[in-house]
């Protein structure tokens, strides 16, 4: 089904601490929307790469060699079994 998805009208509407919801599916990848205030453990994804691209506010991806700051506008892939983990910069 064709459908427009408004990302900012899901985003606007939570008001919790973590949220990490499906926006679509792109074959057979979820696309999801996060709203983070606290950290995220260390972790990885063994079968897929994992994509951030952050649509407001900062995130802070930690890798096990270096430390990337993501703003508005930004992407950064993080390659199957890279462990990592993110947190917000701020806070949202």
């Amino acid at each position: 089904m064709l459908t427009v998805i408004h990302i900012k009208q899901h985003t606007n509407a939570i008001a919790g601490l973590y949220a990490n919801f499906a926006l679509t599916q792109v074959n057979n990848h979820v696309i999801r929307a996060s709203i983070m205030t606290q950290p995220f453990y260390w972790h990885m994804h063994p079968n897929s790469d994992e994509i951030f691209l952050v649509m407001e506010g900062a995130v802070i991806l930690e890798l096990e060699d270096r430390t990337i700051e993501l703003l508005p506008g930004q992407l950064f892939t993080i390659p199957k079994n890279v462990k990592h983990r993110t947190r917000p910069k701020g806070e949202r």
